[in-house]
């Protein structure tokens, strides 16, 4: 039987996730409140500016879940291999967020009242608005609507043209996304450190230490060569930069089961370098994926008649025509 090492049996597991054509992950924030405002002060916010208590409560307990559905294996897709993307951001009190990618159309609905709470800002009531409002009125009330994504993608990019800022970056092609897994791969194997375990129910543990700053730093030392075949816009942070991040020793715990990555847990704790932030972690658990499905009596929301009408206070015409 053929002996693996710890390093051999991570790459197998991330090669395993790449033949998937469906793959769902939750990412988990694993902190508290007061952990949040400490690191909030330690960023030394100007005043009136600090993270308030509702958007901690709801950032201690969130969950993002991203689903990504392909016509081909992950590690062979590109773009416009993708037929379907989904992403939610959850709290323990119901969903927040969510928008799904699926065909021509991008479906989106948001707990608005939930949000303006945790902004400090909030929202009208829906009964509140003009009838040229139209589908805002949806949205306002946390149901789906749906953006034709062309005319979204439009939009977006006329904004930001008129406001003189950047273009949309181009995607990495699959020949520098290589170059990068590489560079990657080959820090990884110089300065991690690797060790094995049993943990429950056949699983196994793979544990992965570092000195941050040396890692980053290695990394990025890998990178530079390539920032020629990266999208503009893309600045790697500067040596000086990379010398004022902690040095702290960073463990990632990688959990297989039947050499398959099922979950990552980070403890991130040493990197606020800060005694009162005592818990701040990361965990990914991998799913198997399930199709992004097409969200039931979805409102049309037209961005352009949005923007020329409600947000730009002119006239909207007719709004039966809407």
């Amino acid at each position: 039987m053929e002996q693996l090492s710890a390093g051999q049996k991570l790459d197998r597991a991330f090669e395993k996730l790449g033949k998937k054509k469906t793959l769902s992950f939750e990412l988990d924030l694993d902190t508290d409140v007061a952990s949040l405002k400490a690191l909030d002060a330690k960023s030394d916010p100007e005043p009136g500016e600090e993270i308030p208590e509702q958007a901690a409560e709801l950032l201690s307990g969130a969950k993002i879940t991203v689903t990504v559905q392909s016509k081909r294996p992950l590690d062979e897709s590109g773009e416009k291999d993708l037929v379907g993307t989904a992403l939610k951001v959850s709290t323990p009190d119901g969903d927040l967020a969510e928008y799904r990618v699926i065909g021509d159309f991008t479906y989106v609905r948001a707990d608005m009242a939930a949000m303006g709470e945790m902004a400090g800002s909030p929202v009208p009531d829906a009964g509140d608005l003009p009838p040229e409002a139209g589908a805002m009125k949806d949205v306002i009330e946390g149901k789906w609507v749906k953006i034709d994504t062309k005319e979204m993608e439009k939009v977006t990019g006329d904004s930001r043209k008129a406001e003189g800022g950047p273009a949309p970056a181009p995607s990495l092609d699959a020949k520098t996304q290589k170059k990068l897994v590489k560079a990657l791969r080959e820090v990884i194997a110089r300065e991690v450190k690797f060790k094995t375990a049993d943990g429950a129910n056949g699983t196994e543990h793979v544990k992965a230490t570092a000195p941050f700053r040396t890692l980053v730093t290695e990394l990025f030392g890998e990178i530079r060569p390539l920032v020629k075949d990266l999208p503009p816009g893309m600045d790697l942070p500067t040596d000086k930069d990379l010398k004022e991040a902690p040095d702290a020793k960073v463990t990632a715990d990688f959990t297989l089961k039947n050499g398959a990555l099922s979950q990552v847990d980070v403890d991130l704790a040493k990197l606020a370098e800060s005694a009162e932030v005592k818990k701040l972690g990361l965990t990914l658990r991998m799913r198997e994926g399930a199709k992004p499905t097409v969200p039931a009596g979805a409102t049309k929301l037209d961005l352009n008649e949005l923007m020329n009408g409600f947000f730009g206070g002119s006239e909207m015409g007719d709004p039966e025509s809407a």
